[in-house]
C-alpha cells in the first residue's frame, strides 16, 4: 500500500469525522466507504483484520478503527490525524449541546433535534450491516456464525470477551479441518517489529495517558470531582469491552448511584446526545463529566468546571485507545501472514455481524418504542418492546428515512436535513 500525503489524509479524516454519525455501525461503515470503496486506499483485506483485532479491545472499536486507518497510511503521524479528527466534531458538539441543556433544558427546538436524527439513524445503520455483512458473510458456515453471535448476544446477553474467544476458535478448527489456503496480500512484506521500539512507543503513550491523572492530584487533591473523573475512566478504559453499549451501562450505574455525578434521566439524554451527533457513542462519557464538575465544582465556576470536566473526561477514555493501536497494530499486521490467525479473525469478523444487528435492534428499541419489558428466565436475559407504546410520528420519520436510503439513494446530510425538519415540526405541532 502507497502511503499518502498530510494533505490528503487531512481531508480523508475530515471528511469522515463530519459523517460520523450513527453509532460504530454506521461510523464503520463510513470509513469503509471512504478508504476502501471510494478513495481504494485500504484493501478489503486489511480492513476486515483490522476491524477484528478492533472489537477485540476496550474502548471505542469506531475510533480504533479509525486510528489503525490512519497509521496504515502513515504510521504515527497518520494515527493521530484520524483519530484526533474522529473524536473533535463528537466532543465540540456534545460540549456545545451539554451547555444548552443546563441553560435551555425544556426547548422544543433542542427537543425536536433529537427527536428527528434518532430515527434517520435506524435506515443509516441498517444500510451499513448490510454492506459489511456482504463483506464478512463468505459461505454458510460464517452466516450461521454470525446468526449464532446474534442470538447469544440478543437473548442470552452472553458477554463481549466470551463470544469473541469462541468464534475464534471455532475459525480456528474451521480453517484446519477444511485446509483453507488464502492468500494474504502483502504478507510477506509484514516484519515481526522490534521489541524495544515497541516498549518505548508503550511508555511514551502510558506517560500521555496518565499525565492528567498526576497533574489533577497536585493541584486539586485526591479529593477533587476532577480527580474522581480521571482515575474512574481510567478504569473504565481498561475494562470495558463488547462496545459502547457495554461500557455506558457500567458507567451509568457508578456516575448515577455511586458518585451521583448525574440522574438517570440525565445519563438517557447524554446517550442521546452522542447517538445524534458525529463521533463515536462513547462520548456519551463527556457529558457524564461535565455534569458532574458542573455540580459539584468546589471552588471553581460551575461552567468551567464543566468545561475541565469534559476535557478531561474525553482525555481519559481516548488516550489508551492511541497507546493500544500504535503498540500493538504493528504486531497485528506481521500475523497477517499466519493462516492460523487470519482464519481466527475471518470467524470473529463474521461475528461482528451479529454483534452490530444486536446494536441496531436495541436503537430501533429505544427509538420507536416509549415503553419495553425485560425477560430474565433461566439463561434467557433480553428486552422486548411493548408494542401499543409505538411511536408513530418517529416510526414515520424511520420509514422516510429508509426509503431515501434504499430506494432514493440519497446522501447523509439530505436524509438528516429532512429528518430534523420533520423532528422539530412534530415538536412544535
Amino acid at each position: 500500500m502507497e502511503k499518502i500525503s498530510t494533505k490528503e489524509q487531512w481531508k480523508v479524516w475530515t471528511h469522515v469525522a463530519a459523517h460520523s454519525f450513527g453509532g460504530p455501525a454506521g461510523q464503520i461503515a463510513v470509513i469503509h466507504k471512504l478508504v476502501v470503496e471510494e478513495k481504494k486506499i485500504i484493501s478489503e483485506e486489511r480492513f476486515l483484520h483490522a476491524l477484528n483485532f478492533c472489537m477485540l479491545l476496550p474502548g471505542p472499536e469506531a475510533q480504533q478503527l479509525a486510528t489503525y486507518m490512519g497509521w496504515l497510511m502513515n504510521k504515527w503521524r497518520g494515527g493521530l490525524i484520524a483519530g484526533v479528527l474522529f473524536i473533535v466534531p463528537g466532543f465540540l458538539s456534545i460540549l456545545l449541546l451539554s451547555y444548552l441543556y443546563i441553560i435551555f433544558n425544556d426547548a422544543p427546538l433542542i427537543q425536536g433535534l433529537f427527536y428527528g436524527i434518532k430515527p434517520a439513524m435506524i435506515a443509516i445503520v441498517t444500510s451499513a450491516l448490510y454492506k459489511i455483512s456482504k463483506k464478512s458473510l463468505k459461505n454458510n458456515f460464517y452466516r450461521i456464525l454470525a446468526s449464532l453471535t446474534f442470538i447469544a448476544s440478543f437473548f442470552f446477553n452472553v458477554s463481549f470477551p466470551i463470544i469473541i474467544i469462541l468464534s475464534a476458535t471455532i475459525g480456528m478448527l474451521y480453517g484446519k479441518l477444511h485446509a483453507l489456503h488464502k492468500q494474504i496480500p502483502d504478507a510477506d512484506s509484514n516484519t515481526k517489529p522490534p521489541l524495544v521500539q515497541t516498549l518505548k512507543i508503550a511508555m511514551l503513550w502510558i506517560l500521555v495517558w496518565t499525565s492528567p491523572i498526576i497533574f489533577t492530584l497536585i493541584v486539586f487533591g485526591e479529593n477533587s470531582t476532577f480527580h474522581s473523573l480521571n482515575i474512574f475512566f481510567s478504569k473504565m478504559s481498561m475494562v470495558t469491552f463488547g462496545g459502547a453499549y457495554a461500557a455506558l451501562s457500567y458507567v451509568a450505574q457508578n456516575a448515577v448511584e455511586v458518585f451521583g455525578w448525574l440522574q438517570g434521566t440525565e445519563m438517557l439524554d447524554g446517550l442521546a446526545m452522542a447517538e445524534t451527533t458525529p463521533g463515536p457513542l462513547i462520548q456519551t462519557v463527556q457529558f457524564v463529566g461535565f455534569m458532574g464538575a458542573y455540580r459539584f465544582p468546589g471552588f471553581m465556576n460551575p461552567y468551567l468546571a464543566a468545561f475541565i470536566g469534559s476535557v478531561l473526561t474525553t482525555w481519559m477514555t481516548f488516550a489508551p485507545c492511541f497507546l493500544w493501536i500504535f503498540t500493538f497494530a504493528p504486531y497485528v499486521e506481521y500475523i497477517r501472514g499466519q493462516k492460523i490467525f487470519s482464519d481466527a479473525l475471518s470467524a470473529i469478523s463474521a461475528s461482528v455481524v451479529g454483534v452490530i444487528f444486536n446494536l441496531s435492534l436495541w436503537f430501533v428499541l429505544k427509538t420507536l418504542f416509549l415503553k419495553s419489558e425485560k425477560i430474565s428466565y433461566l439463561l434467557l436475559d433480553f428486552d422486548y418492546p411493548i408494542f401499543s407504546t409505538i411511536d408513530y410520528y418517529a416510526t414515520i420519520i424511520c420509514l422516510i428515512a429508509i426509503f431515501m436510503q434504499f430506494k432514493l439513494n440519497k446522501g447523509l446530510f439530505t436524509i438528516l436535513g429532512v429528518c430534523i425538519t420533520l423532528g422539530i415540526s412534530t415538536k412544535y405541532l
